[in-house]
């Protein structure tokens, strides 16, 4: 670098140092590296010199990833992405629908950014939640749990559900608390817990008839759940229906999980995203709504999965006002509020779907049928490749046990830890089908729980079930 320097200088001879360059010694004695080192460029200029490359070196040093982020590297979700941009599969991965979403919602959006509609809206709404939304929302759940909701002081709209869970987990856990996490678990709640400052504590649930296809029958274990609880135990997060188990959790479970919350003095983190995708006479319990609940549960709910809208990133909570505070303050500090346009648009859909709830007309009713078929088509696909589904009573994902098939398989060049990450690869690579390893959802110590299993999305096209029935078939005879 220093000979870069003092060939620049004597080149375009400027002011080096100081010093001006003349005429008469750019063409003769300036080739003299002994003239140019003492006379023009003292002793200060190298130490300069050397500083600066010092100092170059030492910058990834200074600005690597903060202590905070460290183990926090690797995502599921930024990994598979890059894998199906790469490989242009069929993707059953992802969980969001390759089709339009329901006309009404995107109409209002259209209405809303109407060049002959309010301005307001395409300006800073109010940073909990736009007011026609927030309202919308209190409405309804406070029907749905059956007590007043006050739509100002205990609901709060998000970037998402993410960001839902980001102010409940960051406003509620510091360092020194517990959280209890249930296994398998939407993979952000490990490491929000970790930046929290919190300590998770992981408890799966599990098959207690391996023979049965149903989520059903994946439960808790209640005495190595209340084992888990202590002084330092600060909340619990509860997923139902759960992703990617498919699981749909019984009243009496909520109740058992409750009475636990009660007796620690332990707050509940319920994120019921899929609270509307409930298949047969599966009934999905809110848990705020049980007897004492209330004043220690934040319910989390998401746009993406009530309308089949996940680009258009919002979710939202409702709570007691002492717990919504808390997360206020995290969002205000955070990403302050969420797209006035959107909310608006959101709004005015629920306003239409509260009067038709429990109806055939209702958006709702219709999406779960349409699911439940959709759901079936994979079942048989499943099965009639040989590998064996876990059916799910809620959600739009289902687990599939490929073991079955575990001799078509050459695994012997993917490097990964897990089974289920070697297999979903070669998959993909071999047969064009993506799907998401489901141990991704698992803390390090359970992973193995999960290897022989991959997680598919049915939330697809007719046609796209049908090229996913037609890879499973070339599977099977291969």
């Amino acid at each position: 670098m220093a000979c870069q320097t003092i060939r620049s200088a004597a080149r375009l001879r400027p002011s080096v140092l100081g010093k001006i360059i003349p005429d008469s010694l750019t063409s003769s004695r300036i080739s003299s590296s002994r003239f140019v080192r003492k006379e023009l460029f003292p002793s200060s200029f190298y130490s300069q010199v050397r500083m600066t490359s010092s100092s170059s070196s030492d910058i990834q040093n200074k600005f690597a990833l903060d202590n905070k982020y460290q183990g926090l590297e690797n995502n599921v979700w930024v990994e598979f992405i890059d894998l199906n941009a790469k490989l242009q599969p069929l993707n059953l991965g992802q969980g969001f629908p390759d089709f339009m979403p329901a006309e009404s919602v995107v109409r209002e959006l259209a209405k809303t950014c109407d060049i002959e509609a309010n301005p307001l809206l395409h300006q800073y709404t109010r940073g909990y939640g736009h007011p026609r939304l927030v309202k919308a929302l209190a409405n309804l759940y406070g029907n749905l749990i059956n007590r007043g909701i006050n739509p100002m002081t205990e609901v709060l709209v998000t970037g998402g559900a993410y960001g839902s869970l980001f102010c409940a987990i960051m406003s509620n856990v510091g360092p020194g608390d517990e959280v209890i996490i249930i296994e398998p678990y939407f993979d952000c709640y490990e490491p929000l817990v970790r930046l929290a400052g919190g300590t998770p504590r992981f408890i799966s649930l599990k098959p207690e008839n391996p023979t049965d296809a149903s989520s059903a029958s994946w439960a808790l274990n209640m005495e190595e759940l209340r084992s888990l609880f202590n002084v330092k135990t600060k909340a619990i997060i509860v997923n139902t229906p759960n992703n990617p188990l498919g699981k749909v959790f019984t009243r009496q479970e909520l109740t058992d999980i409750g009475d636990l919350c009660k007796e620690f003095n332990v707050i509940v983190i319920s994120d019921e995203v899929y609270e509307w995708l409930v298949y047969e006479d599966n009934v999905h319990t809110r848990i705020a709504s049980l007897d004492g609940m209330w004043d220690r549960t934040i319910t989390i709910g998401s746009a993406g999965k009530t309308f089949s809208l996940t680009g258009w990133k919002l979710g939202w909570s409702y709570g007691p006002a002492h717990l919504m505070r808390n997360l206020h303050i995290a969002h205000q500090n955070c990403v302050y509020a969420c797209p006035t346009p959107l909310q608006e648009a959101l709004g005015a859909q629920l306003e239409k779907e509260i009067k038709r709830l429990n109806t055939p007309d209702s958006f709702f009713y219709k999406m779960v049928t349409d699911l439940k078929e959709r759901r079936d088509l994979m079942v048989r696909s499943v099965r009639d490749s040989g590998m064996i589904p876990v059916v799910p009573e809620g959600g739009y994902f289902m687990m599939v046990n490929w073991k079955p098939l575990e001799n078509k398989a050459d695994l012997s060049e993917e490097t990964d830890a897990q089974a289920d990450y070697r297999f979903v690869k070669w998959f993909a690579k071999t047969h064009k089908l993506l799907g998401i390893p489901p141990s991704a959802f698992y803390s390090n110590d359970h992973k193995h729980l999960a290897e022989d299993y991959l997680r598919l999305c049915f939330y697809k096209k007719t046609e796209t079930l049908q090229k996913a029935d037609e890879i499973l078939k070339h599977l099977k005879n291969s």
